[in-house]
């Protein structure tokens, strides 16, 4: 009954979106709300709480990430009511992009829910093909030409997840037999896999697939070429949604690693994520326009999350997920208006605003860009303070204290240098350039407000609680 629940409104939207009446799109926008309702009553369920059988299992884990994802898709979708007024975008496209981000959430809810290997990689494949879709709906050369760059990268990033989980399951089949596909089993039973060695390589293999489609090292550009091409809000859903589904199968693939070899995963993960953020943070020193500007920030980000994760900070890394799920959604849904029509110009993009509306508009993007590079009382400052404690405490038990302190200072430089970039560009959009009149729509600014709201409450004692039982 719980998974009818959970599809029924992707499949009700899939329906609504060949409708041609132009109230459809009130009503499609609606549908997204209702996505919440079943969420919210599985989140108070008592957990682990099986929802088809042992192959869809609700945990802490999957129903707080399952929550922000679809917190993320009321703002996309309430931003979604003004993109023509941003942008030049036909009915059909508008219709298209519902229909495929319905798809696109049903292999989200199996993705995330998933218990099994398997399943995983099937809805994490219909969230990818189904967003090739959602790019193409901005009918322009660029954008077409990133959808297939899109589906190569794609496809050679899920390929590889689907070796790795070959690789994995064939390392426990021994001992498990075709129960070798499930997560819990596999953790409950990782120190007595035969063939260790062959389980470590599975996982190499699919966290590399996992880290391409994050935008990681050597793939940094193709997510910030793509999210240039397309609409906004899809931008928004890459990073805060479909990033959501990769990184709760890191989280669970890594729950095993740990238990098996857990040198070999830190140091692998720790070089990887730091190779990842030197270059970013000079792509990002470089960057010209938002989108990109905010795309790499997000590589940037994950690559921290995974960082924390492996350090032994499940806390930090969730607190950081969290802020980062509601903020880079939120940055992106506002270059609608910072980019006035289609214009790429950061200096005096946050000039220009009328009323009392437009006051609050760059009041909560001025936050959101300082609440980025982590300034308290930003929960990404909390996160980080965490987990950079857990990384030198991680250190200090493998007598690694030098080098660790040596990696975060050498990561700090990193920081440092996206920090200034950001503050520089946050300067020029406040004091300098033309001022030039914008408009803000209310329902754009609902969603801003929506996430700010969000954003709060992970600082909520009950918040910080419940995610500190998760670890």
């Amino acid at each position: 009954m719980m998974l009818i629940l959970l599809l029924a409104p992707a499949f009700i939207m899939f329906v609504l979106s060949f409708s041609k009446n132009r109230r459809s799109k009130y009503l499609l926008a609606f549908t997204s709300f209702v996505i919440l309702l079943p969420i919210l009553e599985l989140f108070v369920l008592p957990k682990p709480y099986n929802i088809l059988a042992s192959y869809l299992v609700a945990d802490k884990l999957n129903t707080y990430v399952l929550l922000l994802s679809s917190i993320v898709g009321i703002g996309v979708t309430l931003a979604l009511l003004t993109l023509d007024k941003h942008v030049k975008v036909s009915p059909n496209a508008y219709r298209k992009f519902y229909r495929f981000f319905a798809l696109f959430w049903i292999g989200l809810i199996f993705s995330i829910l998933s218990n099994n290997m398997g399943i995983y990689w099937i809805g994490l494949e219909l969230a990818t093909l189904s967003t090739v879709y959602m790019i193409k709906t901005n009918y322009t050369p660029a954008a077409h030409k990133e959808a297939w760059n899109y589906m190569i990268v794609g496809a050679i990033a899920v390929s590889l997840i689907l070796f790795g989980i070959i690789l994995m399951y064939a390392s426990a089949k021994p001992i498990l037999g075709e129960d070798a596909m499930a997560f819990n089993l596999l953790v409950a039973h990782a120190k007595e896999i035969p063939s260790p060695f062959l389980f470590e390589m599975g996982f190499a293999i699919t966290t590399i697939g996992m880290f391409v489609k994050m935008g990681f090292f050597p793939m940094n550009l193709w997510l910030a070429n793509i999210e240039r091409a397309s609409f906004y809000p899809v931008a928004a859903l890459f990073s805060g949604i479909l990033e959501s589904a990769i990184i709760v199968g890191f989280f669970r693939f890594s729950q095993i690693a740990m238990k098996i070899n857990y040198d070999h995963l830190f140091i692998f993960v720790f070089v990887y994520t730091l190779l990842t953020i030197f270059i970013v943070s000079f792509l990002i020193f470089r960057a010209k326009d938002f989108m990109r500007l905010f795309s790499l920030s997000g590589v940037e980000h994950m690559a921290l999350i995974v960082m924390f994760w492996v350090s032994g900070a499940p806390f930090a890394a969730l607190l950081h997920f969290g802020a980062h799920a509601f903020l880079k959604p939120a940055l992106f849904l506002s270059t609608g208006v910072l980019e006035s029509q289609g214009k790429y110009r950061i200096a005096g993009a946050l000039r220009g605003y009328k009323g009392k509306k437009g006051t609050l508009f760059w009041f909560l993007v001025s936050l959101f860009l300082l609440a980025i590079i982590s300034l308290p009382p930003s929960p990404m400052f909390f996160s980080e303070l965490y987990g950079f404690g857990a990384m030198i405490s991680t250190a200090k038990q493998g007598n690694h204290i030098l080098a660790m302190i040596g990696a975060i200072l050498f990561l700090l430089v990193l920081l440092s240098i996206i920090f200034y970039r950001f503050v520089a560009i946050y300067q020029s959009m406040k004091y300098e350039g033309e001022e030039k009149e914008k408009v803000v729509y209310t329902s754009e600014l609902i969603a801003l407000v929506l996430f700010a709201v969000a954003l709060v409450s992970l600082l909520l004692p009950s918040t910080i609680s419940y995610l500190k039982s998760i670890g």
